[in-house]
């Protein structure tokens, strides 16, 4: 992670003009490589054309220093379709999640102004100027309060919420123009609802009121750790939590079997408790929103900005739909996912049936008699194949409800973690301590 700092761009017009800017490098680009290779003989399609590395190179470069919407719509986009992307565009999502470039001192110095007040520094002993982690819309820093209280302080970047509108449609403007994103994917839904969960995270205040109801949901189960929140050094954009201790959980791939069995399967009964009993999930996935302490044996989850609710009819839906595939019933399936709503009215049989054949293959998992070997599965690849298959065909491809879509991009992220940290879970005997949920808590 570098620490070069880059001034985020804060108004409309400056935003604009830098994503401007960028399609026209690109254009560039275009020209210049096309008749080079025209004079050469060679033979080129418009889209390898776009898709040269020092153009992918170029838009990520650009969007990451925007932050924000920009980042965010590439992470939804991924979210929405993840291996059904061409592997171009998937390569360009990839690159928007590294961690964005940090803000100067004297940018950072001025929100904090702005904030708190000309006095800022006179609530703490001590301030940390360099940042420690940074993601879509913001970066975090340590800092100490004058009663020895160490914090972690997440701060928005400027200009993201007041840009949400023209950063989202802008983005959207150039993956619609690249010809990247397969015509079946209906992405207006998803632009909307990059906007309304922008506008959301944005508010800080509100992602202390998350964190605080998923700590007290969580209070039965001692496995999980969540930071105190600290509603007094917060604001709309600056969210202040205990400052908490521990390890990455990449750095858990090297330790003991059972230790890394028990951080996958805390996780996946994590996804169990979120679904079934609270009624809302935290929708990221991201190695970066999790710690493990291993002293106390926790995982520490560290960021809510992405939760979402979820309804009653839904929770009842996928429960449902992972019986179903625990007990091979195709029509309880059938029942369930068309209850979620995958299914249109005019759903053609052999449609259906795919559709089908890729949840019960996901719900594998649920099956096995033993622990679920996730480093030896090839369960990834062949929901990938399979969903390419699906996604190809031409006036049937059927987006789900962007509900349904967090919750796949869950699920999904937390199988790739337990393949990352070689574990082997009992998913059938986590899932059997669920119950059809009658209510749901948060």
């Amino acid at each position: 992670m570098t620490d070069k700092s880059k001034k985020v761009p804060s108004s409309r017009i400056s935003r604009l003009a830098h994503l401007g800017g960028l399609a026209g490098k690109v254009a560039s680009n275009v020209v210049i490589s096309g008749a080079r290779q025209v004079l050469s003989g060679q033979t080129v399609t418009k889209k390898e054309l776009l898709l040269q590395p020092k153009n992918i190179h170029a838009v990520a470069d650009k969007l990451a220093h925007l932050r924000g919407a920009a980042m965010k719509l590439g992470q939804l986009l991924s979210m929405d379709s993840g291996d059904l992307l061409p592997k171009e565009l998937a390569l360009l999502l990839e690159k928007l999640r590294a961690d964005a470039q940090p803000m100067p001192h004297k940018q950072l110095i001025g929100l904090l102004k702005l904030n708190w007040g000309s006095n800022w520094l006179d609530k703490f002993s001590h301030f940390e100027l360099r940042s420690f982690a940074r993601a879509s819309i913001g970066q975090v820093h340590e800092a100490t309060t004058e009663s020895g209280q160490k914090l972690a302080l997440k701060i928005q970047y400027p200009g993201v919420a007041n840009s949400i509108d023209s950063d989202v449609d802008n983005v959207a403007m150039l993956i619609k123009i690249s010809g990247l994103m397969p015509k079946q994917v209906a992405i207006d839904p998803l632009i909307a609802e990059a906007k309304q969960q922008l506008l959301v995270e944005t508010d800080y205040l509100i992602e202390g009121d998350r964190l605080q109801a998923f700590k007290a949901g969580l209070q039965p189960y001692a496995q999980f750790k969540v930071p105190e929140y600290f509603p007094q050094y917060s604001t709309e954009h600056i969210l202040a939590m205990e400052f908490v201790s521990g390890q990455s959980l990449d750095s858990q791939v090297h330790a003991l079997p059972a230790v890394r069995n028990k951080i996958a399967s805390d996780l996946i009964q994590l996804f169990f408790i979120e679904m079934f009993e609270l009624g809302a999930i935290q929708s990221d996935p991201n190695l970066a929103n999790y710690l493990y302490d291993e002293a106390q044996e926790q995982i520490v989850l560290l960021d809510f900005g992405a939760s979402r609710c979820i309804r009653h009819e839904l929770a009842v839906g996928y429960w449902l739909l992972l019986k179903a595939g625990l007990e091979h019933d195709r029509d309880m399936m059938t029942k369930a996912v068309q209850s979620i709503g995958y299914f249109g009215e005019q759903i053609e049989d052999d449609y259906r049936d795919i559709v089908l054949d890729l949840f019960f293959m996901a719900t594998e998992p649920l099956r096995a008699e033993q622990p679920y070997d996730f480093a030896k599965s090839d369960i990834a690849q062949r929901i990938r194949d399979m969903g390419m298959a699906l996604s190809s065909r031409e006036g049937q491809w059927h987006t789900p409800p962007v509900d349904a879509l967090f919750i796949h991009r869950k699920l999904a992220g937390l199988y790739l973690i337990a393949a990352r940290l070689n574990a082997k879970v009992g998913v059938r005997e986590l899932f059997s301590g669920f119950k059809k949920p009658d209510c749901l808590g948060l």
